[in-house]
């Protein structure tokens, strides 16, 4: 009897976890969430992605594309130039973004990030990437990483003269309070789940999303209509 319950239980445990294999590998990455009034979908992408067809992306329903330009205060994103262009001639509305660093003066990446990503008002309007995930493993006071903050972004919506969007990942918040009182359209990261704070503007719904142009993984988001 012990030995058939054991069996019965392990073939249970193949059968979810084959069941969790199906989901994960085959529906989920091209699962993508009805649209709502004014909504469309996109993708934000990085060297990560590598060489990328943007005629396949586009013909898969994908019509904005967020694409890495720089990180803290000296690195570029080596394939920005190609992807920039690539989006633009297959007709995609492009932004740019920048991951924000514990490590370097706002001031700095601000300068570098204009550098690749000069005021540009037929483009998307900039983001600020800001994540603990790949960051450096310094960790200053949070009063010194808000003047940080607050001297980039000054910096960039001098020049753009338009208002950032803020990508802000939960760790991020948890050690850097910054959603609460901002008062900047956000880029939010709910894993399948509509975003429930308003001030939604781009939604990331799936880091693991299938689109056609892209081997591998990228980021799945939506887009709701408001002022560029």
């Amino acid at each position: 009897m012990r030995r058939r319950i054991v069996i019965t239980v392990a073939v249970v445990l193949v059968a979810a976890l084959g069941l969790g294999a199906t989901l994960w590998f085959g529906v989920i990455p091209h699962w993508r969430p009805a649209l709502e009034s004014g909504e469309r979908y996109g993708i934000d992408v990085s060297a990560h992605q590598g060489e990328i067809d943007w005629d396949a992306v586009a013909d898969d329903g994908i019509s904005f594309a967020y694409i890495k330009a720089s990180e803290g205060q000296g690195w570029v994103d080596e394939w920005f130039e190609e992807n920039w262009a690539g989006a633009g001639r297959a007709g995609l509305d492009r932004g740019a973004y920048h991951f924000f660093t514990l490590c370097a003066p706002g001031a700095a990446q601000a300068e570098n990030f204009l550098a690749v990503a000069p005021p540009d008002d037929d483009a998307l309007p900039p983001v600020i990437d800001l994540e603990l995930t790949g960051n450096c493993s310094e960790r200053p006071p949070a009063d010194d990483v808000a003047a940080e903050v607050d001297a980039f972004v000054r910096a960039v919506e001098r020049a753009w003269g338009r208002d950032l969007l803020f990508y802000v990942r939960p760790d991020w918040d948890d050690v850097y309070p910054l959603r609460e009182g901002l008062d900047r359209r956000l880029w939010d990261y709910r894993f399948f789940r509509r975003p429930t704070d308003e001030r939604w503007h781009v939604w990331q719904v799936n880091t693991h999303a299938r689109v056609d142009g892209i081997d591998g993984p990228v980021d799945l988001d939506i887009m709701r209509e408001g002022e560029d």
